[in-house]
């Protein structure tokens, strides 16, 4: 018999679940990382669902509720601009409280883990419930959305369209194979295609005159309101963003994972204008938020540095593969990125109003790109 139960706090969890889980190897479902971003983001309301078999944990889901308008999600889905308007004239522009089952800080399959060694679908099944239970007893929800998996989980997940969500694809997370032979930005450079090597050098020729500092505890304390300013840059830039989230949260991760959680920052006569953030994760490096001065980016390259630095991280941590995440996908295949599908599930809380909602969800298109292809 499988139950669920639920915790408000990190805190609260049984250091025993964790160990039944045997998932801390894998840093996004250690609750050192989770706590972090509880720690720093107190207007989320953070939720853990475990899934319990003779008292013992077997599953467990990461769970968010954050508050969205309605026009931030209507602006990027593809539709005419009269049904955008009354769609927002439907809920007469207002904001969408939306329980995320997933870590809305991360573009992956870090929402759910389920115990190796039990029957997945039903163990995936337990924590469908244990979502709709958690979502019928809160007040003034909206929208459940369940995070991102990969295609060769859907033979699991997809059972959620009887718990009636929709599923629909969002855009792909654009993931870098490093071979064991790059042991060096030189060699890597050397699989490149002449034209994409040249763009490569043109990027660090450009941004020669950015100084690059690596961030520590002190570092992130000390220029946190710049980073935070150059992060929300980012952020207006974005197509959609589901919440800001707060650096501090890189204050405690880097005090928690020193080394593996990696900070940055790119600066411009003392002047910081760019950081980049990755977090290494076992075998693969992941890149994490970032932030720019826009103002200075042509001139100087501080995004295509960024790219590059990312490769060299990936390269000098001996990763195996790094995911550059979603948006930019065109300029992120330039360097040898191919997307990987990721699939979300959504509903409305109430019956009638998920009816009129799943059409749409289900008729949501991704953004298409050139995909290149770099190498020799």
């Amino acid at each position: 018999m499988l139950e669920s139960k639920i915790f408000k706090s990190i805190n609260e969890i049984p250091n025993s679940y964790w160990d039944s889980l045997d998932c801390c190897t894998n840093i996004y479902y250690s609750p050192e990382f989770l706590s972090a971003f509880e720690l720093s983001n107190s207007d989320i309301e953070f939720n853990y669902i475990f899934i319990l078999k003779d008292n013992e944990a077997v599953a467990f889901a990461n769970t968010q509720i954050v508050t969205i308008g309605i026009e931030t999600i209507t602006k990027n889905i593809r539709m005419s601009s009269t049904l955008r308007r009354i769609i927002n004239n439907l809920f007469c522009n207002s904001h969408l409280r939306v329980l995320f089952c997933g870590n809305v800080f991360l573009s992956g399959e870090y929402g759910t883990f389920l115990k190796k060694g039990e029957d997945k679908i039903e163990t995936f099944k337990a924590i469908a419930k244990g979502v709709k239970k958690f979502y019928k007893s809160s007040k003034r929800l909206h929208t459940i959305f369940i995070k991102d998996f990969e295609n060769e989980s859907l033979f699991i997940t997809d059972h959620l369209k009887s718990f009636d969500y929709a599923s629909m694809q969002v855009e792909s997370n654009m993931i870098i194979h490093l071979k064991p032979e790059w042991d060096s930005f030189e060699t890597y450079k050397n699989a490149l295609k002449s034209k994409y090597r040249v763009k490569a050098n043109r990027a660090d020729k450009k941004s020669e005159a950015l100084e690059v500092k690596i961030f520590t505890v002190e570092d992130i304390n000390k220029y946190k309101f710049q980073l935070q300013a150059l992060y929300q840059n980012t952020i207006d830039n974005a197509d959609f963003n589901a919440q800001i989230l707060n650096l501090d949260t890189y204050i405690h991760l880097k005090s928690t994972f020193n080394n593996k959680f990696i900070v940055r920052g790119y600066f411009l006569k003392s002047k910081l204008v760019g950081f980049l953030s990755a977090m290494q994760n076992q075998t693969h490096l992941d890149a994490h938020f970032i932030g720019i001065d826009y103002s200075k980016n042509k001139e100087f390259a501080i995004y295509p540095r960024i790219l590059n630095d990312y490769v060299r991280l990936g390269i000098s941590t001996k990763s195996d593969q790094i995911n550059l995440g979603r948006t930019a996908s065109e300029i992120k295949s330039t360097l040898g990125a191919i997307p990987k599908s990721l699939t979300c599930y959504c509903r409305h809380k109430w019956y009638l109003p998920n009816q009129i909602l799943k059409p749409f969800i289900k008729n949501v298109q991704i953004k298409s790109f050139k995909q290149h292809q770099p190498f020799k």
